[in-house]
């Protein structure tokens, strides 16, 4: 067999970068000169959730989007966190929110998530925009599987007609991932903590989408020859869902840890607030 294909997300994201900061420069030509602008939810001290917001920042600077942070701390109640959002829901300039996941345990995380106005929610996150999704319909994707899709169509990587096997069924990961590929044509199994046979389901795989949250989980005898590995996961111990040492000489393609899925999430969100920003214009 050949070696496999890197589906490089680092390389791809930057190169797209290029040219979501070009529309940029033609929306605020639209717009008075105010660019789209990114707002961030973070309630709490939890230090991965402010590290990823930082990068989200970062990244919606390199392109020219203004970012707008606001902190809340641990105390925060579900109401407090729903006034915010309320806010950012009626402020002009702000095009998308971002509440960055997860929250601290006292707050009703998805009351919070529906909050967001459709018209904002670049995160993809509401109960609104995943059913929209789900039927196929215009909405702002959950940017992590919306990240893998572009990934593979940009490596032309067939999805019709193969099995897609998706490890996870977050409502944000794992539950859109699987609609997409549908969406898609491709036949489409769910895995999760009550799947009997697991390993012997994934070995049936065209496509493995690993969103399990637990560290080098599939192992590399889980992966048929000639597979496409598709790892969503990150971890502490700089790995992801998949042990890759041993998948990478059966399969035909997969995503890198680092370098992989992470880029192409964030790059997803900077590119749905733009799109955000531009059609507040044609509104």
């Amino acid at each position: 067999m050949t070696s496999p294909t890197l589906l490089d997300g680092k390389t791809l994201a930057r190169s797209t970068e290029a040219k979501i900061a070009a529309r940029v420069e033609q929306y605020k030509v639209r717009s008075d000169g105010r660019p789209p602008m990114l707002a961030t939810l973070l309630v709490g001290s939890d230090p991965a959730s402010a590290t990823y917001v930082k990068m989200k920042g970062n990244a919606c600077g390199r392109v020219g989007i203004d970012s707008l942070k606001v902190e809340l701390p641990d105390s925060t109640t579900t109401e407090q966190l729903l006034d915010a959002i309320d806010s950012l829901n009626e402020n002009p300039d702000v095009h998308g929110i971002l509440l960055q996941h997860p929250v601290p345990g006292q707050i009703d995380e998805r009351t919070c998530f529906d909050r967001i106005s459709i018209d904002k929610d670049v995160d993809g996150v509401t109960s609104l925009g995943f059913g929209a999704m789900a039927m196929g319909m215009p909405a702002y994707s959950s940017c992590t599987p919306r990240g893998i899709i572009r990934l593979l169509d940009h490596y032309d990587v067939a999805i019709q007609g193969r099995h897609a096997v998706v490890l996870g069924r977050s409502p944000i990961l794992g539950k859109p991932m699987a609609l997409m590929m549908l969406n898609r044509n491709a036949t489409v199994t769910v895995c999760h903590s009550h799947t009997k046979h697991l390993a012997d389901v994934v070995r049936s795989a065209d496509i493995v989408v690993a969103a399990v949250g637990r560290p080098r989980f599939v192992k590399g005898d889980w992966i048929k020859k000639g597979a496409v590995v598709i790892d969503a996961g990150s971890h502490p111990e700089r790995c992801g869902d998949v042990d890759l040492d041993a998948a990478i000489p059966r399969c035909s393609a997969y995503t890198p840890y680092p370098g992989g899925v992470g880029p192409m999430t964030i790059n997803t969100l900077i590119l749905q607030t733009l799109q955000a920003a531009e059609k507040s214009i044609r509104r």
